[in-house]
């Protein structure tokens, strides 16, 4: 049947679930960026007070553990950073992982979708 231009197709219950999947799958995708983001962030602020404190000719310096600052010696507090950032950058590995992942579902899910419903569904965010 056509109306206005479109075509009308039927949406099974199937269909619906893909939908359903694509939007969750965008939702989390948006997550990811975010995630990803803060992750960054945190490896370079990491990076940065990894470079201060090789400036530094201070034997004991100033360490923030939770909400407060307590004196700590250099060397434990570069054993601490590079922990850090070794952790920092394997949570930021696996979300660029799950992010690729992700990416991949979508297009397979546009792939069906796209096919079946035309141009009759827009996956396409503005």
């Amino acid at each position: 049947m056509q109306q206005g231009g479109g075509s009308e197709t039927e949406v099974t219950w199937e269909d619906q679930q893909n939908i359903n999947k694509f939007g969750r799958l965008n939702n989390r995708l948006h997550e990811l960026h975010d995630e990803i983001k803060i992750a960054k962030e945190a490896n370079d602020n990491l990076e940065d007070a990894s470079n201060e404190l090789i400036l530094t000719d201070e034997e004991v310096v100033r360490f923030q553990i939770g909400e407060v600052f307590a004196h700590v010696p250099k060397d434990e507090v570069e054993s601490r950073i590079e922990q850090l950032q070794e952790a920092t950058s394997q949570k930021l590995e696996k979300l660029e992982e799950e992010k690729q992942s992700v990416v991949a579902q979508m297009s397979e899910l546009k792939k069906i979708l796209y096919g079946k419903f035309g141009e009759s569904i827009n996956l396409e965010e503005d």
